[in-house]
């Protein structure tokens, strides 16, 4: 019908126009997942923060349940795992309750955390909860080291 009223080189998309456009759709949609690769690896990355806040506060928390074994100074300069003193089936003394303490913890955070680990120092009334995590960066860079620092009086 249409025949007549248009030229002939104006009937159509030639090959190379079409071309063109998947190249730049293609484009756009690595785009788009580089994107979503990246927000996942913030939101990993932020997931893992978190998770060292919680441990910190769960170490703060465990050592105002115990002021005993924080007054004979059982949380001073803690670092490592330790060892299960095995007492909590038992009683525990102060001393046995802050080593439960430290072990389940640093293996919590060595559970939760990639390569996490945490310490405690004391510094007069104020203790710093230190955890330590390992951080991947991205494709081909080197993981880094990442920490999380609280600081509190008990």
């Amino acid at each position: 019908m249409l025949k007549g009223k248009f030229p002939q080189h104006y009937q159509g998309f030639s090959l190379l126009e079409v071309l063109v456009a998947v190249v730049i759709l293609a484009i756009g949609l690595l785009g788009l997942a580089a994107l979503q690769i990246s927000g996942l690896r913030y939101i990993s990355a932020s997931n893992m923060r978190y998770q060292a806040m919680v441990q910190a506060v769960d170490m703060s928390e465990r050592m105002r349940a115990n002021m005993a074994g924080v007054g004979n100074g059982s949380y001073s300069n803690v670092s490592g795992v330790g060892s299960n003193p095995g007492c909590i089936s038992t009683s525990c003394s102060p001393s046995g309750i802050a080593a439960t303490d430290i072990y389940q913890w640093n293996t919590t955070n060595s559970q939760v955390l990639p390569s996490g680990t945490g310490t405690v120092t004391q510094n007069g009334n104020l203790y710093v909860i230190t955890v330590t995590w390992t951080e991947p960066s991205g494709f081909g860079s080197a993981a880094q080291q990442q920490n999380f620092s609280l600081s509190f009086t008990p």
